[in-house]
This record gives structure tokens, C-alpha cells and sequence, in this order.
């Protein structure tokens, strides 16, 4: 695709007001598309930065605003300074990804083999699974890893990763199809909340506790993985699937258990709990994106995506489908990363 046959407008899903429902605040508008031309220096030299056709988009966000839309496509134009190639298929994280085309700064342009949606999972959830367990959970052979959420995004890269690491996993999820995912990746006890009480399995067949607790979920599941764990142990917190009502309430997060309770658990245990934001750790992504590439290249590593192909609304395929595919994450009915094909 030439400069001259590039798109004079773009689709853009944009929100137009402040709202709880998704579908509702949220609309489709056709906008100029406009072609950055500045490099920001002070040569003034026009460098065109690359425009890449937005195939794949992750869901990762709730319901009032988007944190960290990521985006793979393929580049169908770049500016006369840039060295990125048209045809290079790349990922990219930048805020309005929910677009038929997207401009990309060539930094934010990270080449990937081939357009498998399967490399967007890497950009958040792989890489907060990867430098988290590395930096905060001291992994050792023999540990028993407690994760949480363990077949979503994030989850299913925490249960891989520690059990690469010779631990023992526990897993949550919320159903039995599930159930059998977390067995295929490797998990060794898959415990589906809506059946068993993850308090009661850790009581019976954990009776020493955990060592390390991969935690996004909160509420009481977070109370009971503090009850359990043991101790000197480590228990990271990477937000809340409950973060939403944070939001729409205006700062008013409600569990189950007092912030004094949970902190007395842990204090009587000498054990910690450690939040973790990936960008704080931005000089290690490289490496772990890097390892992370090698171990799905080498097949250690599964990183699965969900298209909604196997549900009424799905297959999740342009814009108009972005709303199906929130109200399906919502639904928890998904197994790994949501993406929606533009």
C-alpha cells in the first residue's frame, strides 16, 4: 500500500461520557486520519512514523477507561527516516488501539516473527508474569506457587513459568472447562471456586501453606490466600479483577476482609505482600520479551488467546464486536487473552 492509497479517515471506538456499562458509553466515529510529520527535533525534519494496520487488539481494561491497549498488525507505511519495513508484522502498546489504523512512533514498533495473536498476550500479561515471579516471588525448585485467576491473561504465564521453575501450582478458575486448560499447561491442582472453597482445599490438602501467592483477583479469594500462606512467604498482588467497582464508586473498594485482618495475617507470619506495576520495571522488559519469545519458539511456553469463536457473539471480529468482547470478558467465560480482529 502506497502513501497515496492510505485511508483519508480511520474508524475509531472512543467513549462519550463517564458510565458503568461498556456498551453504553462507548460509539464507533469516522475521524481525518492524520499523519504525525514532526520528529519532534529541532532539524525540523519531516519523518513519517509508521502506520500499521491494527489486525489484533487485546482486551485489557475496565469499564470507564482502557489501561494498556495493545495492538499486532502489519506496517503499510513508514516515513523516509525510519527503519521498520512495510510488511513487517509488529505489537505495539499506545492508548486508542481500538481503530482500523493506528500512527506509531517507531519505538513503541516491536518486530514479531508473524502474526500469530497469540505474541499480544506477551506485551502485559507475560511480561508482569515473567519480571514479577523473577524480581518479587524468589522461585526456587520445590515451592508451592498459589495463582489466582490461573487460566486468564496473566495467569496461565504465572502457572507456566513456576512450573518451569520445578514448583508445585495451585490454580483458580471458574469452571471445569477450565479446569481441564489449567491441567494441560501443567498445573498440578486446578480448583474451580464455583465448586470447591479454595479456603477449605488449602486447609486440607495444604496444611504447611504456600510459598508464593500470584494474586489478581481479591475479595475472598484474597482472604484466603493470606490465611494460608507460610511462613517468610511472598504474595503479589497485580490488581484486582474487582478494580472496576474502584473506579465506579469513586474510590470505594469493598472485601471481604478488613486492611487490618489481611495485615495481621501477615505480620504473625513474617510474610509480605507486594503490589507490582510493570512499568516500573521498564529496563527489564527487553530481556524478558526475549525469553519469553524463546520459550514459545521452543514450545515450553503456550500462550493462549480467546476470539469468542465458541460462544453466540463471537467470533469477535471488527469494531462493532469490541462491546460483545468486554461484556464477554465479564462473563468470565474466557480461557486465556481476549483479542478482537479489526
Amino acid at each position: 500500500m502506497t502513501d497515496q492509497n492510505l485511508p483519508k479517515t480511520l474508524r475509531q471506538l472512543v467513549a462519550k461520557t463517564l458510565g458503568t456499562h461498556f456498551r453504553e458509553v462507548t460509539e464507533i466515529i469516522e475521524v481525518p486520519t492524520i499523519y504525525r510529520s514532526d520528529d519532534g527535533s529541532t532539524r525540523q525534519k519531516k519523518v513519517w512514523e509508521p502506520l500499521m494496520y491494527s489486525n489484533q487488539v487485546d482486551l485489557f481494561f475496565n469499564e470507564l477507561y482502557l489501561f494498556f491497549p495493545k495492538g499486532l498488525g502489519e506496517v503499510v507505511a513508514v516515513g523516509s527516516g525510519s527503519n521498520t519495513k512495510v510488511g513487517q508484522t509488529v505489537i505495539y502498546s499506545k492508548f486508542g488501539a481500538f481503530c482500523d489504523y493506528i500512527v506509531l512512533e517507531e519505538s513503541k514498533a516491536v518486530p514479531i516473527p508473524n502474526s500469530d495473536p497469540a505474541f499480544l498476550t506477551l506485551l502485559v500479561s507475560g511480561l508482569t508474569a515473567s519480571i514479577a515471579l523473577e524480581k518479587e516471588a524468589d522461585l526456587t525448585q520445590g515451592k508451592t506457587v498459589l495463582v489466582t485467576a490461573a487460566a486468564g491473561g496473566t495467569g496461565q504465564f504465572a502457572v507456566q513459568l513456576s512450573k518451569l521453575a520445578g514448583c508445585h501450582v495451585i490454580g483458580t478458575c471458574s469452571s471445569d472447562e477450565k479446569v481441564e486448560f489449567l491441567k494441560s499447561i501443567g498445573c498440578d491442582r486446578a480448583v474451580n471456586y464455583n465448586k470447591e472453597k479454595l479456603d477449605d482445599v488449602l486447609v486440607k490438602e495444604y496444611p504447611k501453606g504456600v510459598d508464593v501467592v500470584y494474586e489478581s483477583i481479591g475479595n475472598e479469594i484474597l482472604d484466603a490466600a493470606t490465611k494460608k500462606v507460610e511462613s517468610c512467604a511472598h504474595l503479589l498482588k497485580m490488581y484486582f479483577v474487582y478494580f472496576t467497582s474502584f473506579l465506579c464508586h469513586v474510590f470505594r473498594l469493598e472485601i471481604s476482609n478488613s486492611i487490618f485482618d489481611i495485615c495481621l495475617q501477615l505480620l504473625r507470619k513474617s510474610a509480605s505482600m507486594r503490589g507490582f506495576f510493570l512499568m516500573h520495571y521498564a529496563t527489564d522488559i527487553p530481556r524478558h520479551l526475549a525469553h519469553l519469545t524463546k520459550l514459545f519458539s521452543e514450545g515450553k511456553l503456550r500462550m493462549n488467546v480467546d476470539n469468542g469463536a465458541g460462544v453466540p457473539t463471537g467470533p469477535f471480529v471488527g469494531l462493532e464486536k469490541v462491546v460483545d468482547a468486554v461484556e464477554y470478558m465479564y462473563s468470565k467465560r474466557n480461557i486465556g487473552k481476549i483479542v478482537v480482529s479489526l
